[in-house]
């Protein structure tokens, strides 16, 4: 199991610098998990890439599907006062509060590509390329 930020998910469905580095992490382990909230999140990237018309609306729903039919029942919810308690004690915003709390219960470390977040919790969180065991 790998427990994964929305920005990892984006990769994974989203052409960018780091999807390569995401497909070999699904081929690795592909019971990936998230907070339910990832897929918010994942929405909110697929809006912003609409605005700016890097993607149509048409794709961004089909984008939206694939990333729901991949993540069903991968999703797990924490208590919004889970997600505080993780805020107040890494001094991040709720929403990322919301992807430690869980790392904290599964007594896991988080994938995410956010360097902020990294530093902010080097204990529960990893890069892409830490988890598929190279240097960062």
């Amino acid at each position: 199991m790998i427990l994964i930020d929305a920005n990892v998910l984006v990769y994974l469905f989203l052409r960018g610098d780091k999807t390569e580095a995401a497909r070999a992490l699904v081929e690795l382990d592909s019971d990936w998990q998230s907070e339910t909230f990832c897929l918010v999140e994942f929405s909110n990237v697929l809006a912003t890439y609409v605005r700016s018309a890097d993607l149509s609306q048409a794709l961004a729903h089909s984008v939206l599907k694939e990333a729901e039919k991949f993540m069903h029942a991968r999703l797990i919810a924490v208590s919004n006062s889970e997600a505080l308690e993780a805020a107040i004690d890494f001094h991040v915003s709720a929403y990322d509060g919301r992807f430690l709390a869980l790392a904290r219960r599964l007594n896991t470390r988080f994938v995410t590509e956010d360097a902020k977040l990294r530093a902010a919790a080097p204990d529960l969180t990893q890069s892409i390329a830490r988890a598929l065991g190279r240097a960062g």
